[in-house]
């Protein structure tokens, strides 16, 4: 009889290890449905590792360089980049280049915080029951900062589902939603064609008629984002106003990074039980989740990590630039409540009382 596969099992091309190492870089993703925040690193060129970690109903990750903010179902966790402590974790010693630790949880109730970057000393997030972007802080559950044209006041009814965020410079630059509608889930009506590109600056909608667009991303003046309904890569030039299908991939794809030359690409395999996605065409060949790499100057995929149990939907992938195998705690392991950081020194408590 054949052994069930350890959880959290996946295959991956031969070159993964090899092009992670080389770059430097860790990848980190989010999976709402498993509950999960998961570091993908290379500690050798020829082995890939997996770190799962708990956050409910993870979702939009920030990075920069000395701290990670997570998304969850109802706060935002942050999270300290701490090289000193890596090396002396008690429960591994001499294992990690860095550890990530809890340093403070805003709590926001369940808004359903979409996408989340940093600018600035600002926290933005897409709170996507709202309609809104906002800013996150120990004073409210959320500070209001910008909503679309269309949206005439802030109520709880998700009414044209908000989700990605792109910046430039530290500033809040483009957003996609899933339609443009004004009442509560309207964007349900026709999701498959309703969805919008807008411009935060001037308000102004750039691109409709989209199939579910996310994660969009500004690279060398192009504007590229996913759109998840019909499987593509979208470049938008900035300039010239010209929209094109840059890859087209088969499946649902949600969540992408880029580092060098590369895009790090999600792919999540729809579930039948979900009444947002169910009934999409693609959701017929959405049979894999997993992660995608695309060489951006040549479009063409040159990797693939695909689970085989415990994940099927990924929310966002992000890269860890110049960590090559990173640790995270979780607040529900209480190992985090012995490390101790000070500005200049950390320790690990030897106890707790």
């Amino acid at each position: 009889m054949r052994q069930p596969l350890p959880p959290f099992s996946c295959t991956y091309s031969p070159n993964i290890p090899e092009l992670l190492w080389e770059l430097g870089c860790t990848l980190i993703i989010s999976t709402y449905q498993a509950g999960k925040v998961i570091c993908l690193s290379a500690p050798t060129s020829d082995k890939l590792i997996q770190l799962p970690r708990s956050f409910p109903h993870a979702m939009g990750i920030g990075v920069r360089q000395h701290q990670l903010a997570i998304a969850t179902a109802e706060e935002v966790v942050i999270l300290g980049k701490e090289d000193t402590l890596a090396w002396e974790y008690p429960q591994k010693p001499k294992t990690y280049d860095t550890l990530y630790v809890p340093r403070a949880t805003y709590y926001t109730g369940r808004v359903d915080l979409h996408d989340v970057e940093w600018g600035g000393n600002k926290l933005w997030g897409v709170n996507t029951i709202f309609s809104c972007l906002c800013h996150i802080d120990d004073a409210y559950s959320f500070r209001p900062v910008w909503k679309p044209s269309f949206i005439s006041a802030l109520a709880p009814e998700d009414r044209c589902h908000l989700n990605g965020l792109a910046m430039i410079d530290g500033q809040a630059a483009y957003v996609t939603a899933l339609g443009s509608t004004n009442h509560a889930e309207g964007w349900r009506q026709n999701k498959l064609h309703g969805g919008v590109l807008i411009s935060v600056d001037s308000n102004e909608i750039l691109l409709d008629g989209l199939a579910m667009p996310h994660s969009p991303r500004v690279i060398d003046q192009h504007l590229y984002f996913l759109q998840s309904a019909s499987g593509e890569l979208i470049s938008y030039n900035l300039k010239t106003r010209e929209k094109k299908t840059v890859k087209q991939f088969d499946g649902f794809v949600r969540g992408m990074d880029r580092y060098g030359d590369y895009l790090f690409i999600g792919l999540s395999k729809l579930r039948t039980s979900s009444s947002s996605f169910r009934d999409l065409p693609i959701a017929q060949h959405s049979n894999h989740c997993g992660i995608v790499v695309l060489h951006l100057p040549t479009a063409s995929i040159v990797g693939q990590i695909q689970y085989q149990n415990s994940v099927e939907e990924l929310y966002d992938v992000k890269v860890l630039p110049e960590v090559r195998r990173p640790g995270i705690l979780s607040p529900s392991q209480d190992i985090h409540k012995k490390a101790l950081v000070l500005p200049d020194t950390s320790f690990w408590a030897k106890s707790i009382s």
